[in-house]
């Protein structure tokens, strides 16, 4: 086809759905607290008129569809320079790669100074590149939020972590129409954390440390400074990569990256870079590699030496503290209990309740009806402060409320809530199934002397209830424990047989509210934390809990019915089914951090 009834095919190409439209994003999960943004640099050398070559780009988008779910990649942003000279033969051709993510992945792309007239700005009017990526190629998209007037500067935005994030996609020389556009989609995303991505805005020594270009101080000055929300700027454009940290006018930091790898084998082979977030540590690790060169089955020397890069500015972590820099968006309204309540719920308290008190001897209500309601007592000599209700919570709990334990070793101090002596939870054995959930947190900094102290237990003595196979018949058939170390440990005399077994985790953190579970399904007992099942799970089998008559206690465990220490932390919400529940029916409803 000549070349002239290429540009006319490429300017009347069809618009092209990308992956964000409904019911085409099962591959990643949204919620999850880890998640990956791809990046491609420039690729110009694989389209170069006769001697393009567009086999290692498709390796790279058949790996990240692959990957997507694996790593849960949410979005895909490319650099510019997709081609040598922006002629619509080229354009076609990259163009046409580009479609096996079309539909599959959101993605975003933008002008490098090969892909149009590099004298020219975003008011440059129609081209090959802007007929084929242009805004209709993204318009169906749920990821597309608009673009400039111009169709030169996009703003793409997806969901990860449970909250929206935003890129910006600005042209190789955005006008000064464009930056007022960029300004303006900024304006209305002003507590969305944002990615800015253009070709040209840093370039690196020999050593790796990046310094603004003269294109952008001028973003910097005219756009990024200002706006909080950005955190990371990526570009390709120049070589080799590097990277520095600048401060924004709010004093928070900006992580400026440049990355191209064109002059290295193979044009760079289509090479990505993986930023995968991880906001449990509040990390982005960052990995470079070319998937075509991995997919090598006898790569030569050459393909082995670029397949993956190690150095410290292709390969390294940045710490960002997301909750400080972007607080979360308000927490849902507390949940009602009678939505939390089915007819196998045993017990539910929470701390919620108006006139709700803390004084010795005062009531928290059973949820349920059952009268399984417990009252406040403390170890003799301890004050009223080593109990008191709060505000605080977990994320994901039901009600935003939760009781303020001070509980501590020398001298003996804490206090407690233990059903009455009539309640039927205290002669209750689950043999058919139990779960047994509670929120925690212990306070940072750890301070003070605490030895072993208890979570929630049954109070009573494994002797009586005929169990001798533990280490004493005085400890209680059933109790969930704090060491010294901060290692969570449930110990359980079950139902049927003189067995014992006990789980461990890891040590809980401080700081940080945790959601414990223990789930019995009538054969063993495993313990849950954050959702995540803990590795010391004994084998073991058992099945229910034995139990003696004597009270259900929360905030301490017994040791031949004496109390030394009570607990030190906060609790919020307890719940008890006779049944075991899957992760996804815990109280945190898939909100564990």
């Amino acid at each position: 086809m000549e070349r002239r009834n290429l540009l006319r095919a490429a300017l009347a190409a069809p618009a092209v759905p990308l992956i964000g439209s409904p019911g085409q994003d099962a591959a990643a999960d949204p919620a999850s607290q880890r998640f990956t943004l791809a990046v491609l640099p420039d690729v110009q050398y694989l389209f170069d008129a006769g001697n393009a070559d567009p086999a290692p780009l498709r390796a790279t988008f058949a790996h990240l569809l692959e990957r997507r779910g694996p790593e849960n990649i949410v979005f895909l942003a490319q650099l510019g320079d997709l081609t040598e000279h922006g002629t619509a033969d080229e354009m076609t051709l990259v163009g046409d790669a580009f479609r096996a993510v079309d539909g599959k992945l959101p993605y975003s792309v933008l002008t490098g100074n090969h892909d149009v007239d590099y004298t020219t700005d975003d008011g440059r009017g129609p081209t090959p590149y802007l007929g084929i990526f242009g805004p209709d190629r993204f318009r169906s998209a749920a990821s597309f939020v608009g673009a400039s007037a111009d169709g030169y500067n996009s703003a793409h935005r997806f969901t990860a972590a449970g909250r929206p994030w935003l890129v910006l996609a600005l042209d190789w020389r955005t006008s000064d129409g464009g930056l007022a556009w960029a300004r303006g989609v900024l304006a209305q995303h002003r507590d969305v954390p944002t990615v800015v991505t253009t070709h040209d805005l840093a370039f690196s020594d020999d050593d790796g440390r990046a310094f603004l270009s003269r294109n952008g101080q001028r973003l910097w000055q005219q756009l990024i400074r200002d706006h909080d929300q950005v955190f990371l700027t990526l570009n390709g454009h120049d070589w080799p990569p590097g990277r520095v940290v600048l401060t924004n006018a709010a004093g928070h930091d900006v992580h400026v990256h440049s990355t191209n790898y064109q002059d290295r084998y193979y044009g760079g082979a289509a090479m990505i870079r993986l930023y995968r977030f991880d906001l449990m540590r509040d990390a982005i690790d960052v990995e470079t590699y070319s998937p075509w060169l991995r997919s090598r089955p006898d790569p030569t020397p050459m393909e082995a030496e670029n397949v993956e890069l190690s150095t410290d500015v292709d390969r390294f972590s940045i710490a960002v503290d997301f909750e400080r820099r972007f607080p979360a968006a308000p927490l849902p309204p507390p949940r009602p209990a009678s939505a939390l309540i089915d007819r196998d719920t045993v017990a539910y308290w929470r701390f919620d309740t108006p006139g709700q008190s803390v004084a010795d001897g005062a009531g928290v209500r059973d949820q349920t009806g059952h009268g399984n309601d417990l009252f406040v007592r403390r170890l003799p000599g301890s004050s009223p402060a080593v109990l008191a209700l709060t505000t605080d919570h977990h994320v994901g709990a039901p009600a935003h409320a939760s009781l303020r334990f001070d509980g501590g070793l020398a001298p003996g101090r804490g206090g407690m809530l233990a059903t009455g002596a009539n309640a039927a939870l205290n002669s209750m054995t689950f043999r058919d199934g139990y779960t047994i959930e509670a929120f925690v947190k212990l306070p940072e900094p750890f301070v003070g002397e605490h030895a072993w102290m208890g979570v929630f237990s049954w109070e009573s003595r494994s002797g009586d209830a005929g169990k001798h196979s533990g280490w004493t018949t005085l400890e209680p058939t059933c109790s969930m424990n704090l060491a010294p170390d901060r290692f969570l440990q449930f110990v359980l005399y079950p139902a049927d047989g003189d067995t014992n077994t006990t789980a461990w985790s890891h040590a809980i953190p401080t700081g940080e509210w945790q959601h414990l579970a223990v789930v019995g399904d009538g054969k063993h007992s495993v313990v849950w934390v954050n959702g995540s099942r803990i590795a010391r799970n004994p084998r073991q089998p058992s099945r229910g809990i034995a139990t003696t008559g004597r009270p259900f206690v929360l905030g301490a465990t017994s040791f031949d019915f004496a109390y030394g220490q009570g607990f030190y932390g906060w609790i919020g919400d307890v719940r008890i089914t006779a049944r075991a529940l899957p992760p996804s029916a815990f109280l945190p409803a898939g909100r564990f951090r």
